[in-house]
């Protein structure tokens, strides 16, 4: 069977995503993944950058002719805008990220990759260029008319994997418990199920959800969102067939005795559940987006400037959580393939 096709973006061509692509070039050719990698870029910085940590980077481009046969390893072109200083960002070269993201969405919608892994963009240049970005997640929905998408974070281990879910992404805090409906939970813990059903293969998934306020609201005493939303959200999922409990206390949730008890936990917002995750598994987490068209997953991490400013810091950079990313990727379409 032939090896699927994976597109990687190389993200801010300021930051460390050319070099972490670069790496991974390098062990795909040490010892192969079970795919072929199409890197998503400037050709001539990708190869730039990869010679200053003393890799290759001259890499053949990638023939959409040809792509039943494509190589190893390609980079689809994606010119940038101006000169790159490494560490700099600069908002003209916004434009540029915007086409690898455009090109790895469309390609993998198509049919054409079978996975798309995403490193890190620079969430204020974009921002700052003028482009509505407010993160990748959405994005993704907003290229692909996807009505609602939903961020999970896998890291742990194969043994005791930690997979969180998320009601609400990219928000000010302020704004969350407006943003956290009975129909927005509804369908969070519809395409939690169902995606991991279909996508990671288990069958009857089990979901804890955390409460909103401290001590899951203490039965109205610290907030009525429980008792008032979460609560009935989770009683009609559960009518609904889906294996769900909650509101729980989200300190005692990821306590992990009883995290080991669900499939998932879904977190009411950013930063209730990803600083678990990442405190757990950083540098080997893995962002997938459930609910789009197709299998896209990303690094756990930012795009580190500070490393990238320096080509000794840049060759100590840890490819950890973008070959995490690209295992789940890879393993995530041969579960679709096999599936039919």
């Amino acid at each position: 069977m032939t090896a699927p096709l994976i597109a990687i973006t190389s993200g801010e061509p300021a930051g460390i995503g050319p070099e972490l692509c670069a790496m991974i070039a390098a062990r795909h050719a040490a010892k192969p993944f079970a795919a072929r990698l199409v890197i998503i870029g400037d050709r001539d910085l990708l190869a730039t950058r990869a010679a200053r940590i003393g890799l290759r980077g001259d890499h053949p481009a990638f023939d959409r002719s040809g792509r039943a046969s494509a190589p190893a390893v390609s980079v689809l072109h994606v010119p940038l805008a101006v000169p790159v200083v490494a560490g700099t960002p600069d908002p003209t070269n916004a434009f540029h990220v915007r086409d690898q993201l455009v090109a790895g969405c469309d390609g993998a919608s198509m049919g054409e990759f079978a996975a798309l892994v995403t490193a890190p963009a620079q969430k204020s240049v974009m921002l700052d260029a003028g482009i509505d970005f407010p993160g990748h997640t959405e994005f993704f929905a907003m290229r692909t008319h996807t009505p609602r998408v939903v961020m999970l974070l896998v890291g742990g281990n194969a043994a005791a994997p930690l997979r969180v879910a998320l009601a609400t992404t990219h928000l000010p805090l302020a704004a969350v418990p407006a943003a956290i409906t009975r129909e927005v939970l509804a369908d969070t813990f519809a395409i939690v199920a169902r995606d991991l059903a279909d996508r990671f293969g288990l069958a009857r998934p089990r979901l804890g959800v955390c409460g909103l306020n401290p001590h899951a609201g203490e039965r109205g005493h610290l907030g009525r969102e429980e008792i008032d939303v979460i609560a009935p959200a989770v009683a009609a999922a559960r009518d609904a067939g889906l294996d769900v409990s909650g509101p729980l206390p989200a300190d005692t949730i990821f306590v992990p005795q009883h995290a080991r008890a669900f499939d998932a936990i879904v977190a009411m917002y950013h930063d209730q559940g990803l600083p678990v995750l990442k405190a757990a598994s950083f540098g080997g987490g893995v962002n997938v987006t459930l609910g789009l068209p197709f299998i896209r997953t990303s690094v756990d991490h930012g795009t580190a400037l500070d490393l990238a400013r320096d080509a000794a810091a840049a060759a100590t950079a840890d490819p950890g959580s973008l070959e995490a990313a690209l295992a789940l990727a890879i393993e995530l379409a041969a579960t679709r393939a096999r599936a039919g």
